[in-house]
């Protein structure tokens, strides 16, 4: 007999924190470096860092989605109409991180150079697929980035709200605490 699983585990916990740190932090170095001029300092290494943790974060969230699909989680509190937006939310932040992950690969490899991540490993180029490329993947990357922030402000309000007004149970679980 299977037990019910109360709260998310602790990989799922760390990854999901350390994921949401990340994505508020490369959305706002994202809007802060494209503003840099070609004298700052910044100008090579912020897009280099930014291209290197995005690379890295495209990584965490694969072996997220893989360790979604093969541990247990706790169910989904709430009304018929809170869980089927719970999981449309969660679906179309996933989608929406991958998309941008492409995206960005498809900005940073339309000349042909590969992705040096921090010296680490480099990610080969498959060059320009179609016309406009950088352009065209860097508007989707920049439109997608704002709706995934909206979306995490949904997100966040909607645990704040299962938290402090409905007094149940969601937010504890991914802090991994009891009543």
């Amino acid at each position: 007999m299977k037990r019910k699983v109360e709260n998310y585990n602790l990989i799922a916990r760390l990854v999901h924190w350390f994921s949401a740190v990340v994505i508020i932090g490369m959305f706002i170095v994202g809007l802060w470096m494209v503003d840099l001029s070609y004298y700052s300092e910044w100008y090579q290494r912020a897009p280099h860092w930014h291209k290197s943790v995005g690379l890295l974060l495209a990584f965490l969230t694969l072996f997220r989605l893989g360790w979604k699909i093969f541990t247990p989680s706790p169910d989904i509190i709430g009304s018929n109409r809170e869980r089927l937006a719970a999981t449309t939310a969660h679906i179309s932040m996933y989608l929406i991180l991958l998309t941008i992950f492409i995206s960005g690969y498809l900005i940073s490899t339309e000349d042909g150079r590969s992705i040096d991540v921090f010296t680490w490993f480099e990610l080969p180029s498959m060059g320009a697929l179609f016309e406009n490329q950088a352009d065209i993947a860097g508007e989707i990357h920049f439109y997608l980035a704002w709706t995934l922030m909206v979306l995490v402000v949904v997100h966040l309000a909607a645990a704040l709200k299962h938290h402090f007004l409905d007094r149940d149970d969601t937010l504890r679980k991914m802090l991994g605490v009891s009543k």
